[in-house]
């Protein structure tokens, strides 16, 4: 069957719709979003031709931005139906908050999110727990959902904001700030980022773990890292590098890796190579990666390498041998945590960060050095 051929002035009619609607569709005034979607700061900045940062200064009534920018961010909330600060701190809540966490399969955050759990049940609050994996929902996707179901707050546990390297990224937490959403950060907020958190004492950490193994005769101590981008990376090579200096260390053994058993082990083969008879590393299952390589290597801990984990979320006590390990204040954390999300600055002052310092757990895995130059005949 032929193709139906319009008559002429149909033909004319869609054209100059079509010119209509582009022009429309390429208008900064236009802008349609369906009625069941929330405005988002990134909507505003994109609408007003500006950076979120920008649109959050305009929020929270910050110098620093210029007249006609401030009209346009202003005309663009009015046009988004943007509700202002006052508005969204007012709103009826349902007593939820989000608490988003990495993979499940790493010991340290299912125990945070326990304790964060038992703290908000115990303020009558109900807990949304979310986990962002890379073949699923991510931490951006899961603050889209919580903002659309008007939670109280959202607690971020090793978020986006622990990666220094995600600039980007931190404006979605000052979104949630803007709308009157309480926000706290656990281990994961990089120096500038103006959001309330909870943090353990990385640097802390590595400092006790170097002066542990100084304390055994070690001389030679290497740091088994995640990557730099990470805070917490940095904080922990800022107190490496400080403790093995105190200590007389003039050699930095340093691998950077991967947290998780794998890059427990590909850091532990580069530092035995460099001669490392003690290893403090990042995290307990890079502890774990570490023994492994130790073993595999036909060596033993703690007679040839004394190892240290970081969290002592793991049943470290149940491995061989039973692993040192710089535990984190879990409950503590969480308790300070449920506390600023309760206690959230109302005014553009410096939000707090509360910082923990850890405890370290001694075990089997660690020893003198001594021991291992009995075994090698010295």
């Amino acid at each position: 069957m032929p193709a139906r051929v319009l008559p002429s002035h149909h033909s004319k009619i869609l054209q100059s719709l079509g010119r209509i609607f582009r022009k429309l569709f390429h208008s900064r005034r236009w802008c349609v979003y369906a009625a069941s979607v929330k405005p988002r700061l990134r909507h505003v900045a994109d609408l007003a031709g500006v950076s979120q940062a920008t649109v959050s200064r305009v929020l929270n009534g910050k110098a620093g931005v210029a007249e006609t920018t401030r009209r346009e961010v202003l005309s663009a909330l009015n046009q988004l139906g943007y509700e202002p600060v006052g508005v969204a701190r007012t709103r009826p809540r349902r007593g939820l908050v989000g608490l988003i966490v990495p993979e499940l399969d790493n010991p340290v955050f299912p125990r945070f999110a326990q304790a964060i759990e038992s703290r908000l049940a115990g303020e009558g609050l109900t807990t949304v727990l979310c986990t962002s994996t890379p073949a699923g929902m991510g931490e951006a996707d899961y603050l889209d959902v919580l903002l659309d179901h008007d939670v109280t707050g959202v607690v971020v546990v090793s978020g986006l904001g622990a990666d220094s390297s995600a600039a980007s990224d931190h404006a979605r937490y000052l979104d949630l700030l803007a709308r009157g959403v309480a926000t706290v950060l656990v281990n994961g907020r990089p120096e500038g980022l103006a959001v309330p958190a909870v943090t353990v004492d990385h640097a802390a950490a590595a400092g006790m773990g170097v002066a542990h193994l100084a304390a055994l005769g070690h001389r030679r101590i290497g740091l088994a890292v995640g990557p730099r981008r990470y805070q917490p990376s940095i904080d922990f090579l800022a107190g490496y590098r400080q403790s093995i200096a105190e200590h007389g260390q003039a050699e930095e053994l340093v691998s950077e890796t991967l947290y998780g058993i794998e890059g427990g082990h590909a850091a532990a083969v580069q530092l035995l190579a460099r001669g490392a008879t003690g290893i403090v590393c990042g995290s307990d299952l890079m502890a774990l990666g570490v023994m492994r390589a130790v073993r595999e290597a036909g060596l033993q801990v703690p007679g040839d390498v004394s190892v240290i984990g970081f969290d002592d979320a793991a049943p470290n006590a149940y491995v061989h041998p039973p692993l040192t390990s710089i535990q984190q204040p879990f409950e503590s954390m969480a308790a300070a945590a449920v506390q600023l999300l309760n206690e959230q600055p109302t005014d553009s002052g410096p939000m707090p960060e509360l910082r923990f310092r850890p405890e370290l757990v001694a075990r089997a895995s660690t020893g003198p050095l001594r021991v291992a130059a009995e075994v090698h005949g010295a």
